[in-house]
């Protein structure tokens, strides 16, 4: 199982290490690989119950091998409850397995999909940084460029977007250029106004 969680984990790394530097992509990363690290922790887990079973087991057959000399033997009823469980807890392994490859290839093909962004739109000198009806005039510069958030945006990636577009601008810059804005809560179709201290 190590084995196909480390090969998914290499493929989506080889998919989209051309796009290593992209923020989401690198998020979407992490993500899977912490959902990787879970999924190993809960087949140690049930690989420990697995064994401690097998001991129970084990003990279970050395009583009933033994001479019913004393009231703490099993009995073959209860040898037969015990095999019960462990094949019920060997199905639900079975079962969770499945359902464990089939989230790592749903994730795998997340991890591929790339974020698409709208290209920057020219704005006036001063936009509303909330989205209502009172501009708010952004600390630093006044010149710059308004930008509708699109679904999987974050800041740092509309930066870089209008880095690629000429625009010199931090995710820094334009969090305090839209005062209030909240980094962790961008809804799609907000307005966001992107400083430029090179627009004239």
């Amino acid at each position: 199982m190590k084995k196909i969680l480390f090969s998914v984990l290499f493929t989506a790394a080889v998919v989209t290490g051309g796009r290593a530097q992209d923020a989401g992509t690198q998020q979407q990363i992490d993500k899977i690989y912490g959902m990787m690290q879970d999924v190993q922790a809960a087949q140690e887990l049930q690989a420990k119950k697995l064994t401690a079973l097998e001991k129970d087991i084990a003990e279970l057959r050395d009583k009933v091998n033994t001479p019913a000399a004393s009231p703490d033997n099993a009995s073959r009823d209860d040898l037969k409850n015990l095999a019960e469980k462990v094949q019920e807890i060997d199905k639900k392994r079975q079962t969770d397995r499945e359902l464990i490859l089939k989230e790592i290839e749903k994730l795998g093909k997340v991890a591929t999909a790339a974020p698409v962004h709208s290209k920057p739109t020219p704005a006036p000198s001063v936009a509303p940084a909330d989205g209502g009806d009172n501009p708010v005039a952004p600390a630093v510069p006044q010149k710059g460029y308004e930008y509708v958030v699109q679904a999987g945006d974050t800041v740092g990636l509309i930066a870089k977007a209008y880095r690629e577009k000429g625009v010199k601008v931090t995710a820094t810059q334009i969090l305090k250029a839209n005062p209030g804005l909240d980094a962790t809560k961008l809804y799609v179709g907000k307005k966001v106004f992107i400083p430029d201290a090179n627009a004239k």
